[in-house]
């Protein structure tokens, strides 16, 4: 059963005013400050089944993973997709998994919510402050710590990069360890990461030669994007010719989409994979990524190669790329001549 856009619209418009005072009320338990705290037992709630957002998460995972090396994480996510993009953290225990269409699997979407109530945890984290699914999860659970997720007055102008969807969870994080008797953490924050395995990275290498069957470096490109962050035939041709002209000593190839599309005509040679991580292990062979801000962005650079991101609608201070040379270009505030400086310093770095 198909929801209507309009009608998803209007209910997730509701469903924000409905839970926007979910977790006003709560407060941090008293601790006896001669007590060491224990937190093992973790929930992550990130109900959303889109690729970037799952692959946006792993940062949070690593900091936990740092701060408590011991410990077990569940995740509460929609779809799938979380199940590649954490096949690798050892510490990840147990993915509850929302049905994609809760209308059309009822009793399923109810029986994950009612799984939620069969653990006590030590802490539970909302993973997006605007997620309303996430705050009832929040509140749902039996946890001694919460964190729902919502801007922090005290800590956000502190750090500059705190709008990052990756990042503020990690600073709210940081910030109620520290009013629990926990040493300030000023370490770098982590970056995306699916822990790609030298195997994986291997393969990647032997599909990359056969596309390719050369010695050159490779830059990578992916020219789809949902909606208005997809830019048309002509900007993409204009890109594309530029990169042939400036780097004819690398190869430039296009990672395609499922619905086979390809913006400067399948002019470059191409390639798809319906399996992320084996996607993930090309691009890693590559010398740097190019795209809009999409799902496939935010995977290259969970593969730890330098990525370009271009931005027009959405808010780059919330999604940019970042680490590993990575940058966001606001293509209304830039011209290409602007693009290509980037690139070169990616490339000659």
């Amino acid at each position: 059963m198909k929801i209507p856009r309009r009608i998803n619209i209007f209910r997730n418009k509701v469903m924000e005013v409905l839970t926007k005072s979910v977790g006003n009320s709560y407060s941090i338990l008293k601790t006896d400050s001669n007590r060491q705290i224990e937190i093992k037992n973790i929930l992550i709630s990130r109900p959303n089944q889109r690729l970037g957002n799952q692959l946006l998460l792993t940062p949070l995972v690593q900091e936990i993973i740092n701060t408590f090396p011991d410990c077990k994480i569940d995740l509460f996510v929609k779809g799938g997709v979380a199940v590649p993009v954490f096949e690798k953290y050892e510490q990840i225990d147990k993915i509850i998994q929302l049905p994609r269409k809760p209308f059309s699997h009822l009793i399923d979407y109810g029986l994950c919510w009612l799984k939620l109530k069969r653990k006590q945890y030590d802490l539970v984290i909302n993973g997006d402050k605007n997620s309303s699914s996430g705050k009832l999860s929040t509140q749902f659970v039996k946890g001694t710590y919460k964190i729902f997720g919502d801007i922090d007055e005290e800590i956000q102008t502190v750090y500059k990069d705190y709008d990052h969807i990756s990042k503020y969870p990690i600073y709210n994080l940081r910030h109620l360890l520290e009013k629990l008797g926990f040493s300030k953490n000023n370490k770098e924050i982590p970056v995306l990461n699916i822990k790609l395995t030298e195997t994986e990275i291997d393969n990647g290498k032997i599909i990359l030669d056969t596309l390719i069957q050369n010695d050159k470096n490779t830059i990578c490109i992916y020219t789809h994007a949902t909606g208005p962050k997809c830019y048309s035939e002509d900007w993409w041709k204009i890109l594309y010719a530029r990169l042939q002209k400036e780097y004819p000593n690398y190869n430039i190839i296009e990672i395609l989409p499922v619905e086979n599309i390809s913006k400067i005509s399948f002019k470059a040679p191409n390639i798809y994979s319906k399996d992320i991580r084996e996607m993930g292990a090309i691009i890693r062979n590559t010398s740097m990524f190019i795209s809009a801000d999409n799902g496939i962005m935010h995977l290259a650079s969970a593969t730890l190669t330098p990525t370009i991101g271009f931005f027009s609608v959405t808010n780059q201070s919330i999604y940019k790329p970042y680490g590993n040379g990575s940058v966001a270009l606001n293509t209304n505030e830039t011209t290409i001549d602007d693009w290509f400086a980037e690139i070169d310093r990616i490339l000659n770095k």
